[in-house]
């Protein structure tokens, strides 16, 4: 990787905004970062507040990013978005010109079957080496750049440029002590759904335990406190507590308004991922379907929307703490006001 490589982020929703940023700021300052966003004052406001570091242009399309960029990252909400930054073939990359050496990761929660395609169809056109590369950690870890990377490629060796390239931007992104590498295409998301099958559950288990305790009269501290030190213990409640004011050790969305985070109506493509993945190979998933359910009606819930999935603790009945204010606030539009 050359000091002049230049890079592109293409995505800047919750998660790939703070990525892009952490990119930003410790890719080489004198290369240029091109960002692209179908909200493009998105586009508008990183260029703002990190320009900064070094050279930032927006761009209106993927293939235009892949024609001036060495290393891409992406990270959209579906298939269908995917397939589109890359496959089409007018303003994705397959459309640029071609460049065996280009780098993309792709850092998308998207079903196994699109990221094959993309990525065999990339390697066709000699459009360089896609990598599905979904993430883990939320925001926090995001911001932080601590995320742990589920990466569908081989163990990168230090004797070859494309894995010191590889190696070089993940680093930007996550903790090296969190990648796994999953040795093929299509691997990283096969660990993610699964790995959200086991998320969308645990919280909505957690919420509505911590609801029944707390409407028998126990202190939200104190039946916190038995589960951290009992075998009802998770990341889910240690991270994610769904009581506001309970978790004081890390940030925790029910502390900010629920602010996401995660938002509730992703949980249903997480755990739709996950009811398809599982019936694929045979598999019932059983704890998942009855959870969609919960998650189906709660993504409709007002005190939900558009909030922290955490917030599903308040869909299924739970109790707020005396004395509470809850700090977020819905705006004329209907947004949050966190």
């Amino acid at each position: 990787m050359t000091d002049t490589e230049h890079y592109a982020f293409i995505g800047l929703g919750a998660m790939g905004y703070a990525m892009c940023m952490n990119i930003r700021k410790k890719m080489p300052p004198s290369s240029t970062l091109f960002i692209n966003d179908v909200h493009t004052p998105a586009c508008d406001k990183f260029k703002a507040e990190y320009s900064s570091f070094g050279p930032i242009e927006i761009v209106s399309t993927a293939r235009e990013a892949a024609e001036q960029a060495g290393i891409i990252i992406s990270i959209v909400p579906a298939g269908k978005d995917v397939k589109a930054v890359y496959l089409d073939e007018k303003t994705g990359v397959v459309a640029a010109r071609k460049n065996s050496h280009r780098l993309m990761l792709e850092c998308s929660t998207i079903d196994v079957a699109s990221t094959k395609e993309v990525g065999i169809r990339l390697a066709e056109e000699g459009s360089g080496t896609y990598i599905d590369a979904p993430v883990s950690g939320g925001v926090p870890a995001a911001e932080q750049g601590t995320l742990a990377m589920l990466i569908g490629h081989k163990q990168p060796t230090d004797t070859t440029p494309a894995s010191q390239r590889l190696s070089a931007v993940l680093s930007m992104l996550g903790a090296p002590s969190k990648f796994f590498y999953l040795n093929e295409l299509g691997a990283g998301l096969t660990a993610k759904i699964a790995n959200n099958y086991l998320s969308g559950t645990i919280l909505l288990a957690t919420a509505e335990a911590l609801a029944m305790g707390v409407k028998h009269g126990l202190d939200p501290s104190d039946l916190y406190s038995v589960i951290k030190h009992s075998t009802g213990q998770s990341w889910m409640c240690d991270h994610v507590m769904p009581i506001p004011n309970v978790q004081t050790d890390c940030w925790v969305p029910s502390n900010s308004g629920y602010r996401p985070g995660f938002k509730t109506q992703m949980m249903l493509k997480d755990l739709g991922l996950g009811i398809e993945g599982a019936r694929q190979v045979g598999i019932e998933p059983s704890m998942a379907l009855a959870a969609m359910k919960v998650w189906e009606s709660a993504a409709k819930d007002a005190r939900c929307i558009d909030r922290d999935g955490s917030s599903v603790y308040l869909h299924v009945g739970g109790v707020l703490p005396k004395g509470y204010e809850d700090k977020g606030r819905k705006n004329e539009d209907g947004t949050w006001n966190f």
